[in-house]
């Protein structure tokens, strides 16, 4: 019997978690990939070869950066990840690795590519590898995630290195290939590293919720997560008040919001109830950090001065 309950609430909130809410940072993505693809398949078709370049997402923890770079890559009509009938792979997505070693980041990518590595190599003979993979699979882009890790304990020689490598992508004389990086505002003194590599880069940043900004966007939000798990928003939620509150909960956050949301309106269908209320939120943010209610952004008074990023959140003295 229980197990018949949790099949029937996941059967509500899944298909939550399939929308997708498009945001001005992501239109932004779609138009400059869409234009660096059809430029990359005009110079193949062509027979030109020309440098590819950089696309840079760059957005706090939680702003939807990588969600963005999935969903487009899922849905865009033009590109091919190979099949029963083709080795082409136009996108190669991957999160940077830990330790993010030159050498180790070269491994991890010909993985990616369907090559592991039998042997040890070199990192530049593995990279001198992952170039040749890359043109032999048609790949027009790469992907690394969290990629203000390829410069996290990096002295300045190896950094110096890593941006080369990322140039050399871009510049290759048979396949050059395109790279879609996405990570924190620490990114951008890797970019900001070389002047070379900058000036191949078009940076978009998500930028984090505004209060006094986005109130309408977010009420809106709610309102169409609500109607799509078939429940009613109870009018304390329906308030700029409430809005306030869980954009500071989600540390202003586009992507942390929506999963916050998400997770608010999975207690109230557990609860078998058809509509939500504030205290839903409330309960929502004491099982994900586990403060107490004074300490609850959904119920304090002065919930700006809350550090919602704090786990088990007891007072000044934690």
């Amino acid at each position: 019997m229980l197990d018949q309950i949790t099949s029937t609430i996941e059967a509500r909130v899944a298909p939550l978690r399939k929308i997708f809410l498009k945001n001005s940072a992501y239109r932004h993505f779609e138009q400059v990939f869409t234009e660096l693809l059809e430029r990359r398949s005009s110079e193949i078709a062509d027979g030109v070869t020309r440098e590819a370049r950089c696309v840079a997402l760059i957005g706090g923890s939680g702003s939807g950066k990588t969600s963005a770079v999935r969903h487009l890559l899922a849905h865009h009509p033009r590109l091919v990840f190979g099949g029963p009938e083709t080795e082409r792979l136009d996108v190669v997505s991957l999160a940077v690795p830990t330790p993010a070693t030159l050498k180790f980041v070269g491994q991890t990518t010909l993985s990616a590519l369907g090559f592991p590595l039998r042997r040890e190599r070199t990192a530049q003979t593995i990279w001198e590898m992952v170039k040749g993979h890359l043109q032999a699979r048609r790949t027009l882009f790469l992907h690394y995630d969290e990629a203000q890790d390829l410069a996290l304990h990096q002295s300045p020689r190896e950094l110096k290195s890593v941006v080369n490598t990322l140039k050399s992508l871009l510049q290759h004389q048979a396949w050059p290939v395109g790279l879609i990086l996405t990570g924190t505002p620490e990114l951008k003194g890797i970019i900001n590293h070389d002047v070379q590599l900058a000036r191949r880069v078009f940076p978009i940043e998500f930028p984090r919720l505004n209060a006094a900004l986005d109130s309408e966007r977010v009420l809106s939000l709610l309102s169409h997560y609500a109607a799509a798990s078939g429940l009613e928003l109870r009018s304390d939620v329906i308030q700029r008040d409430l809005v306030a509150r869980l954009i500071h909960a989600a540390r202003r956050e586009f992507g942390l919001l929506i999963e916050m949301t998400i997770a608010t309106i999975e207690g109230t269908i557990r609860d078998r109830r058809t509509d939500v209320e504030i205290a839903d939120f409330a309960r929502m943010f004491r099982k994900r950090s586990g403060c107490i209610d004074g300490l609850n952004p959904f119920i304090a008074d002065d919930f700006e001065r809350i550090d919602v990023s704090r786990l088990l959140y007891g007072g000044e003295n934690d």
